[in-house]
């Protein structure tokens, strides 16, 4: 019973540094993190420290931002299967976006289907690729715009303003590939004359 509970108390105390891990590798301030999750900046910074225990009410909301299941915060032992077990989640546009990826700190990789929405330029830390599986994909970069066709690519910084979507009235069928590390950004698609007037949230 003494080994399970020295077991358990190893597996708390790894859960802080994999948090800064996870929130460094992602280029975020305990700041940003603390907006994101509602969680204050000193309990973020307690909790990385292992000065704080971590609890569900902690760990649930790291996880959403993270995009992170809770068995790897906590690094549970592995159960022998290598497959994700996909989970679509399902947006009020029609959009569905499936994670492929389950690890933290490494490059993330989503299918997504992309229903019809209005564009809003964000910014944030990171690099971005953008594989068109199916449809018309219509990719802002600050004052440029460039159509996608189905086989074509596009990579970029996301420090740079940025919006992707379908070209027209139909879903567009993408791979998306997210790492932590921006680079310079490279386009490979067909340019368009005129970029977005409107930004408002998909």
């Amino acid at each position: 019973m003494g080994g399970m509970d020295t077991e358990l108390e190893q597996m708390l105390a790894d859960v802080g540094p994999r948090l800064r891990s996870l929130r460094r590798d992602r280029g975020m301030t305990l700041e940003t993190l603390s907006a994101a999750t509602g969680i204050s900046v000193s309990a973020l910074s307690r909790l990385e420290s292992g000065k704080r225990r971590p609890t569900l009410d902690l760990l649930v909301p790291l996880g959403r931002v993270h995009r992170v299941a809770l068995d790897q915060l906590v690094g549970a032992p592995a159960t022998g299967d290598p497959r994700v077990h996909l989970t679509p989640r399902r947006r009020r546009n029609g959009s569905v976006v499936i994670s492929l990826t389950n690890y933290p700190g490494r490059v993330q990789v989503f299918k997504q289907v992309i229903g019809p929405c209005t564009p809003k330029l964000v910014t944030h830390a990171g690099y971005e690729w953008l594989y068109v599986l199916a449809g018309d994909l219509r990719l802002i970069l600050g004052e440029r715009e460039v159509l996608l066709r189905p086989g074509e690519v596009a990579e970029f910084d996301t420090s740079e303003p940025h919006w992707f979507g379908p070209a027209g009235y139909q879903a567009v069928e993408i791979l998306h590939l997210f790492g932590p590390q921006g680079e310079r950004a490279h386009v490979r698609a067909r340019p368009k004359e005129h970029a977005a007037q409107d930004h408002q949230d998909c």
